[in-house]
């Protein structure tokens, strides 16, 4: 299905009723987009499974409609609190995803036609947005290239070096299904949501981002931005896919982040080669109009130094114990975990 989890259908969804699927989280991961990177993360399969279950979960539990039915456990589908060991299954309402052609007209949006992905949509699909929430801006976030801190009621022209909180929650859209993400504006978001209206899409996000926030405050983190997806079905809005994980947000301790930021920021440092040509490569895409900007990439990541790979899975593994408040994982503590980012020198 993605670059670090794959989906295995138990019942097919059809144009009047969801279906049910399973999710298989593996211990792959991506960055910049590139799909899946050279090395495997020992355990971050479980970690991600936990705490995306844990998460929905809550919002259940505060009222936050969602497609998640349990983990598997030992054939069964139940409860995290039952499940035997720290799970890698999730069992989930599937919706409809049609398939959104590439058309390459510039009259349509970016080359994709999404009128012929709502034709065969039916009552129930996939909404093709992310809906982005922010609370601050930290180092790496897209968002200091694209927006001025003005925009947000900041005072600052520039934005500064550190992370910035922002006054209020910002949400924002971007595309699903298209090759490379890109954000949109309000109108455009509504349009490609289909019958899914934006400002549903939009509240639902903004409780997925309480609820999370919260729940981060409680065990010490701080939730600085993530995204969620969505699924419409009989005219609710149901949050689908994951939510509230360190692939899907971004959170810090003790002013450090703990997400799969950290690689991030490490590629960028040691491979800053193979980072500029992915940016390379994506300009060429769009200058000619093409949607696999990947085969025009002149370079491949180099592989994490095995330290690395040790201490992401620790990260993963020690971030999920604190979120959750259990300890699901034998790891060290997140601090611990932490310093082998700060300490190695690419």
């Amino acid at each position: 299905m993605t670059s670090v989890k794959d989906l295995r259908a138990e019942a097919e969804p059809t144009g009047d009723a969801l279906g049910r699927g399973v999710f298989a989280f593996s211990d792959r991961y991506s960055v910049f987009d590139w799909g899946e990177m050279p090395d495997l993360i020992p355990g971050k399969g479980a970690s991600l499974c936990t705490m995306g279950a844990f998460n929905f979960e809550l919002l259940e539990t505060e009222g936050v409609p969602t497609h998640y039915e349990g983990v598997r456990s030992e054939g069964e589908t139940v409860p995290l609190a039952d499940a035997a060991d720290p799970p890698t299954e999730m069992v989930v309402d599937l919706a409809q995803v049609p398939d959104l052609p590439f058309v390459g007209d510039g009259d349509t949006h970016n080359g994709y036609d999404y009128d012929a992905y709502h034709a065969a949509a039916g009552d129930n699909y996939v909404v093709p947005l992310e809906v982005v929430f922010r609370n601050s801006v930290p180092v790496g976030s897209s968002l200091r290239e694209r927006r001025d801190p003005g925009e947000f009621g900041l005072a600052d022209d520039e934005w500064p070096d550190e992370p910035v909180a922002l006054p209020e929650p910002v949400v924002e859209f971007s595309t699903k299904y298209e090759e490379r993400d890109r954000y949109l504006d309000r109108a455009e978001a509504d349009e490609l949501a289909g019958d899914a209206d934006v400002a549903a899409l939009e509240a639902v996000a903004l409780a997925a981002n309480r609820v999370v926030t919260e729940r981060a405050e409680d065990a010490g983190f701080t939730h600085e931005d993530g995204k969620i997806e969505c699924v419409y079905a009989d005219g609710e809005v149901l949050v689908a896919d994951v939510v509230g994980t360190f692939d899907e947000n971004r959170f810090a301790y003790e002013g450090r982040e703990v997400s799969k930021e950290v690689v991030r920021q490490y590629y960028k440092r040691a491979d800053p080669e193979w980072v500029a040509a992915v940016g390379d490569a994506k300009r060429e895409a769009d200058e000619r109009g093409v949607a696999d900007w990947k085969s025009l990439c002149e370079a491949s990541p180099d592989p994490l130094p095995d330290e690395l790979v040790r201490a992401t899975a620790d990260v993963y593994a020690a971030g999920a114990n604190r979120y959750t408040g259990q300890e699901f994982f034998d790891a060290p503590p997140l601090a611990d975990a932490l310093d082998a980012f700060d300490d190695y020198e690419a």
